[in-house]
């Protein structure tokens, strides 16, 4: 079975507190005993998981080319998620309006770390990319998430468009950002049931994706900068639809 590695304060951190069975062992630099190493110490110790004194040089063969920050868990199990078949479920048992992203070909595991930051900051449900041609949820994009990637569902599915039509038959809006939309993003109504779409690095929205979408939306830009990194982009569409539903939760609740 192949080895996982995570790595970084916050991604090690948040592994020990969500689901600490699946660390086999930690690993610790030598020589770091501040406060925040301490932390994960203690989360270790109450899960029983073993750790490990190296040297930084073993830490730097064993997750090469990144910025470990001391500490490595190894895992040789991967976390039991939210898969493609339970989906469906999955939405109707929200109990309220669902809330999604929708990553269609974002292939860098920085920009999928930073996308499932912003969404679980964001409070969206789940992120839906497809199985080809995605960044893989490895060290790095855990890292970058800083926890979020044990927090929000990861969903990857064999057909996005396949999956955008079912979202739609499950009456959820699919919005799509696209730099040539006519509409604004702060025109649109992105305060019911909700799955916004972001295409991937350089390319945007494919044109199946763009056929699947109910409408597309631009965001405003005021510079001569054209566009905008897909993370970024995504943190400002999904922090307007946060604005909006909670507007809209205001607006219902009987005045007291």
């Amino acid at each position: 079975m192949k080895t996982q590695r995570v790595f970084g304060l916050h991604a090690v951190g948040s592994l020990l507190q969500r689901d600490p069975a699946r660390v086999s062992v930690l690993l610790v630099q030598e020589g770091r005993r501040d406060a925040r190493v301490e932390e994960l110490l203690a989360l270790a110790g109450r899960a029983g998981v073993p750790v490990r004194r190296v040297a930084r040089s073993e830490l730097d063969e064993r997750v090469p080319g990144v910025s470990h920050q001391g500490v490595v868990a190894e895992s040789g199990t991967a976390a039991a998620g939210l898969t493609e078949k339970g989906l469906p479920d999955f939405l109707a048992g929200l109990g309220e309006a669902p809330f999604l992203l929708v990553l269609d070909g974002v292939q860098d595991p920085h920009n999928l770390g930073a996308c499932l930051r912003s969404a679980d900051a964001a409070g969206v449900h789940a992120v839906i990319v497809p199985r080809d041609r995605a960044a893989p949820l490895n060290g790095a994009a855990r890292k970058v998430a800083c926890g979020a990637a044990d927090a929000v569902p990861l969903v990857r599915v064999t057909n996005l468009a396949r999956t955008l039509r079912g979202l739609r038959d499950a009456g959820i809006w699919i919005h799509g950002a696209a730099g040539d939309a006519p509409q604004s993003l702060y025109e649109a109504d992105l305060s019911g049931p909700l799955a916004l779409v972001l295409g991937g690095e350089g390319k945007g929205l494919r044109r199946l994706t763009r056929e699947h979408c109910d409408s597309l939306i631009a965001i405003p830009m005021a510079g001569s900068v054209g566009s905008l990194n897909v993370s970024v982009a995504a943190g400002i569409c999904l922090f307007e639809a946060r604005r909006q539903r909670g507007l809209a939760t205001v607006a219902s609740s009987p005045p007291s």
